[in-house]
Parts: C-alpha cells; structure tokens; sequence
C-alpha cells in the first residue's frame, strides 16, 4: 500500500462529494482512537478552515479526550467539546432504566453512539457540512458499528481498508503513536475493547478478510455476524407495491 498516494486519493475524493453535496466543509466525531485520528488529518487536508472535529464524551474513559485534544493541538484542529453525559443520563431516567439493566447492556449503550449522531447532524446542518464517519472495512463487514449511531454518517474514508491498513495510513498521516498503539474501543462502558468483544484480534481478523486465513472457528464467528448485521448495510425495506 502506497500511504501517500492513498491519503492523497481521499483528501481529493472528500472534497470532491463535499463539492457534489453542494456543501461547505465535513463535520466527524474524535474519540482518541485511531480511526477518527486518521479522519481528522485527512478533514483537515481536504478542508483547512471549513471542518469541525466535535469531542463528545459519555461516560468515557479521560485518557481518550486528553488524546483527541492532542491530536487537535497537534494538527491545528477545530475542535468543540459537547459534553452528552447530562443527555444521556436524562434519556436514560426517562426510559425508566433501572438497576436491573446492567452496565454492559447493549440497547442502553447503544444510545451514545446515536447521541453523537445526532449531535454531528446538528451541527452538519448549522454550518452547510456533511458527517464523515471512520468506520474501516473490518468494521463494516462484520457489521461491528451502532445501526443509526456511528454507522449514521454521509462519507467513509476509510470504508475500504483493514485496521492494519489503517495503522499504516495513520502513521504516514503522523498520528501519535501513542494513538495507533491504544487497544481500539468503541467506548460503549469502561474497559471495553474491541477485540474483547469481538473474541479475536485485528490481526486475525484482517489475515482472513483478506486472504480467507484463519481457523474454522474465527471463520464461523465472521460468518455468523455477517449474516446478523446485514441489516446494518441496508436501506430500509419496502414491501411489494401493492397490486403487483
């Protein structure tokens, strides 16, 4: 993979669907990690002045905001923080969750990614801008995204590459290392990873997307959330017109 030549292509390929949209600028959410990273330099390559990176923590571990806010001083971002957690919390008691719901509960933590959707919306349609998400490729095979959440954006940058390519994009890009190291986390409750929930590494995962490598029971378990998500990938459905 030819880093430069890549993050060229998609610096171009932004402005062009921002120009096509009839739009002004991007607008994506910085989480610390490494693919909104990868995003933000690219934004900020294609659109100097007209980007706006939003920091949106929910119950969120500080290390990750301190490493967004590197990552914005570092590359001369514009960046607004938007504190959900009072949102969410209010969401939360008016849906009358109780204790009985447990802390790894996925409808409920569900809601913050589609709390960060909403708010980049907002703010898309303030400043004439269109979402950029930073789901990779691994992610949006095995369908591992929030339906109307992080998968809830206008343009993907990084839809067609593995998390390995990714960390090479990254480090071409000069995103910390510190960064690119961090285990990947979608930030749903404290300690979560990942490769933790998902039950295998990116490495192992990226080995059988891409050469069909791999035991029978990762094999199993990629098939298995294919088939599970594919919903995900779909625009709602119609039934048949009526009277056909």
């Amino acid at each position: 993979m030819n880093a430069e030549e890549l993050s060229d292509s998609l610096v171009a390929w932004l402005r062009s669907e921002v120009k096509a949209a009839g739009c002004r600028g991007v607008v994506f959410g910085l989480s610390g990690g490494i693919d909104s990273s990868s995003v933000a330099v690219l934004a900020r390559r294609a659109f100097r002045d007209e980007h706006l990176a939003l920091i949106m923590p929910i119950e969120s571990d500080p290390r990750d905001r301190e490493d967004a806010l590197l990552l914005g001083e570092k590359f001369g971002l514009q960046c607004r923080e938007v504190h959900l957690n009072p949102v969410f919390e209010a969401f939360a008691s008016t849906l009358e969750i109780g204790s009985a719901v447990g802390a790894q509960d996925l409808s409920l933590n569900n809601i913050k990614p589609r709390l960060r959707m909403t708010t980049l919306y907002y703010f898309a349609g303030r400043n004439q801008y269109l979402v950029v998400g930073t789901g990779n490729r691994t992610e949006l095979t095995l369908g591992y995204f929030t339906k109307y959440g992080d998968g809830g954006v206008d343009l993907l940058p990084l839809g067609h590459l593995v998390k390995h390519e990714v960390r090479e994009l990254a480090a071409h890009l000069g995103v910390p290392q510190s960064i690119i190291d961090k285990p990947p986390t979608a930030g749903m409750w404290q300690g979560q990873t990942d490769e933790s929930e998902l039950g295998f590494s990116y490495d192992e995962l990226d080995r059988y997307l891409v050469g069909g490598q791999g035991s029978e029971e990762l094999a199993s378990r990629v098939e298995e959330l294919r088939r599970g998500n594919a919903h995900k990938l779909r625009i709602p459905k119609l039934p048949p017109a009526y009277g056909s």
